[in-house]
């Protein structure tokens, strides 16, 4: 579920053991750095053996679960450890081990002279997320059945002193505080992978400028006739025409392997989504076979799912990368590319500038810049120039992006 991913916490079986399961079904749904994820199953067959109960943390590569026919011998792959493997077994934390669906925590408050205990209930997710952040887990208001505390109740809180009002005569607006600010799983993510990235991938960049006019002018006509998730942005445009350049040109759409190249006949475009957790990169997964209201459909659907934590396994499968800060009017930026992926393209704003044509005269032309961002290990110069005139060719002459 991602190149960096290390550890996984399974937040909740989907099936039970002894359920038939096809090739496809959800089983579990998992907890990554970046949102919980249900994971398919890869066989057809029961689930025959549960080996990481709810709330457990395992890393990478350890059995959570098996799938087998119901006369299959399983006992070479299972075992009474949770998360074992063969020939390898996991030692877990004895305080994650204790990690229960309804978690126990007595406070004591005075009221009158008395003195109360509270069972406070929460989602493991819940939990960990608030040990994460320093949250008291009874100062918070529980939304889900029965008042128990959900992910969402520790995203959306705040602790008094965060929202406290400023001592009497020092105004708000302005203010700087200092202090230490506790990393989250998804920041501490983010730092791994974007250090291993620029570390040891030989990133080079080239940028272009396009001229936009006639798309905007599209734009507009188009989303006159249309309504809701299916009118048309500039980034849907721009990875439209990005999906058209990687089928031409392909070499881009691959990934470094060591002793090869890996090449890909299908374009899983992944899309930056700033979320209140940190940045994430989904994909829209096979995004070659869908026209320009399908991808602007698909856009705003992963966008809204990312920001909720309800991703697919498949969509942390992205083959090429796209990052937009046009709506911060950023003239230009490069980005750094998420591996395995070879490329990413960074998006800027369309701005009006006065240009001199082929006439020698100056007109108002509305211009985006793009930078590529390329791993030398993949491609070269020639190739990524040739991919950046392609997706200029087909955005200055947008009917092309209605070809599906």
């Amino acid at each position: 579920m991602g190149y960096d991913m290390i550890e996984g916490t399974v937040v909740r079986w989907i099936k039970a053991e002894g359920d038939e399961v096809k090739r496809g079904d959800p089983v579990a749904e998992i907890e990554t750095d970046k949102a919980v994820v249900e994971m398919e199953s890869t066989a057809n067959g029961l689930l025959r053996k549960i080996l990481v109960n709810e709330g457990e943390t395992v890393p990478v590569g350890h059995l959570i679960g098996v799938i087998g026919n119901a006369d299959e011998d399983i006992t070479a792959v299972s075992s009474d450890t949770p998360g074992s493997t063969t020939g390898a077994e996991v030692t877990a934390d004895p305080a994650e081990k204790e990690t229960t669906a309804s978690a126990s925590k007595a406070t004591e408050t005075k009221a009158e002279g008395k003195s109360t205990s509270e069972r406070v209930k929460a989602s493991p997710v819940a939990k960990k997320l608030a040990d994460e952040k320093g949250i008291d887990l009874a100062s918070v208001t529980g939304t889900g059945p029965a008042g128990r505390i959900t992910r969402e109740d520790i995203v959306n809180f705040k602790k008094f002193d965060e929202v406290a009002e400023p001592p009497s005569g020092e105004p708000d607006e302005g203010r700087a505080t200092g202090g230490k600010v506790q990393l989250s799983r998804m920041r501490q993510g983010i730092a791994r992978a974007t250090s291993q990235s620029k570390n040891g991938t030989p990133h080079f960049y080239i940028t272009i400028a396009i001229d936009m006019t006639q798309s905007m002018t599209l734009r507009g006509q188009i989303n006159q006739q249309l309504e809701g998730a299916e009118r048309v942005s500039v980034n849907d445009m721009v990875m439209k025409a990005a999906v058209m350049g990687l089928i031409k040109h392909s070499g881009l759409n691959a990934s470094y392997q060591g002793e090869h190249l890996e090449t890909y006949a299908h374009v899983n475009l992944g899309m930056a989504i700033a979320t209140d957790e940190g940045l994430m990169v989904p994909a829209i997964v096979n995004a070659q076979d869908k026209s320009l209201s399908e991808l602007a459909v698909a856009s705003k659907d992963l966008a809204q799912r990312a920001g909720e934590g309800r991703l697919r396994q498949e969509e942390y499968t992205g083959t090429f990368s796209t990052s937009n800060l046009g709506m911060f009017g950023v003239d230009a930026f490069s980005a750094i590319i998420l591996p395995p992926q070879a490329a990413t393209l960074a998006i800027s704003a369309v701005k009006k500038q006065a240009i001199v044509d082929e006439g020698d005269k100056i007109v108002i032309r509305q211009m985006m810049n793009v930078t590529l961002s390329i791993d030398h290990r993949v491609s070269d110069g020639v190739e990524s120039s040739q991919f950046l005139a392609e997706v200029k060719r087909i955005l200055e002459n947008p009917g092309l992006l209605l070809l599906k």
